[in-house]
């Protein structure tokens, strides 16, 4: 695993000890910030699931000012500190040890917002949309958003819901991302006719 492209291109990162974590591959992080970049101008990324921190590492090195890390396991949180000492971006992140609802909840009291979310749960748990619909409520996504969801490709996730768009989804063996949009002003709500 490694840096693809922007300011920390090629630095190799650490992946989390034991068999715990599954880190998105380089093919599937190159694909995710072709759809989704590729780079930056600014913003705040939020790696929800950081295992690695391989996505949001990869996000600041395209150009996303700050990020904020959350996993639950301290190995991964260990591994995202190491990755961010090799990449140089430390001092623009910050990472944190909790589970998602709770950390989404601490992130609101801050009144933090987010440009750009990875949502990379583990494949057992469905709960994305969830997760999404709770970052809409808690205030924590800056208009036209986008959110990356990363999930096994045998389940399916709606194409809209809530304030949230697909834009584009792709499948990679076992892997599928849908990338959506938030929209602070539509809702797919059906109007009362």
């Amino acid at each position: 695993m490694r840096v693809i492209s922007g300011s920390a291109r090629g630095r190799a990162l650490q992946a989390v000890p034991g068999m715990g974590t599954r880190p998105t591959t380089d093919k599937v992080k190159e694909a995710i910030f072709s759809m989704i970049g590729p780079y930056f101008e600014g913003g705040a990324v939020l790696d929800l699931f950081a295992g690695t921190g391989g996505l949001g590492i990869e996000a600041l090195s395209r150009g996303m000012d700050k990020a904020v890390f959350i996993d639950k396991e301290f190995k991964s949180l260990e591994t995202v500190r190491a990755n961010l000492k090799t990449t140089g971006f430390e001092e623009r992140a910050e990472v944190y040890k909790n589970d998602a609802e709770r950390a989404l909840k601490a992130l609101s009291k801050r009144e933090a917002a987010f440009e750009l979310v990875f949502l990379d749960p583990p494949y057992r748990m469905k709960h994305g949309d969830a997760l999404m619909m709770q970052m809409d409520e808690l205030k924590l996504l800056a208009p036209q958003a986008t959110v990356v969801l990363e999930y096994e490709s045998s389940y399916a996730y709606p194409d809209r819901f809530g304030k949230f768009t697909q834009l584009r989804k792709a499948e990679y063996g076992e892997t599928a991302v849908s990338i959506y949009t938030y929209d602070e002003e539509t809702s797919s709500v059906p109007a009362e006719e």
